[in-house]
């Protein structure tokens, strides 16, 4: 499975950038899996709900199915964070992995970057960023800019990064 991550600061517009090249290269008939990666504690469960009974009880993981869909909560418990290798070896194969966040991993990446948030730029010290996609226009980079909102000019990059 081939990656490409979208990372930045909070509020740069990764997770539009996500949804809009998701959306992109589902309708060129890819297949697509996401890992977000989530700094603050999180819960996709419901208190009072069954799997939250049984996850509150001590159970490791849980599992809950539908027709519709699946979903596997793991409790770490105290374990560390999972690798991102780990994570994406749990995902069935797919033309394209995109992957929000995980500034220090070591996959090619593309920089969102909004003004407004008064960030420094990322990519000038970290070579795994291979562009920056912008609301203005930073000079002195080694790195392509693009449009923060040309998903087509975003997604034609990934393409050719990733030969796909």
């Amino acid at each position: 499975m081939k990656t490409w991550g979208i990372t930045g600061w909070k509020n740069s517009g990764k997770t539009g950038l996500v949804e809009r090249l998701v959306a992109h290269f589902v309708a060129e008939g890819l297949t697509v899996s996401t890992i977000k990666h989530a700094h603050h504690s999180f819960d996709v469960d419901h208190p009072g709900r069954d799997s939250y009974r049984h996850r509150d009880a001590g159970a490791s993981e849980v599992i809950l199915a539908s027709r519709n869909r699946i979903a596997q909560m793991t409790e770490l418990r105290g374990a560390d964070e999972p690798r991102l290798d780990d994570l994406i070896a749990r995902l069935r194969p797919c033309d394209l992995v995109l992957i929000e966040g995980y500034k220090t991993a070591r996959h090619p990446k593309i920089e969102a970057h909004r003004a407004a948030t008064g960030q420094p730029l990322i990519a000038p010290g970290d070579a795994t960023i291979r562009a920056v996609a912008s609301d203005t226009a930073p000079t002195g980079l080694s790195v392509p800019v693009l449009p923060l909102d040309d998903t087509a000019a975003i997604a034609a990059f990934i393409r050719a990064g990733l030969s796909l």
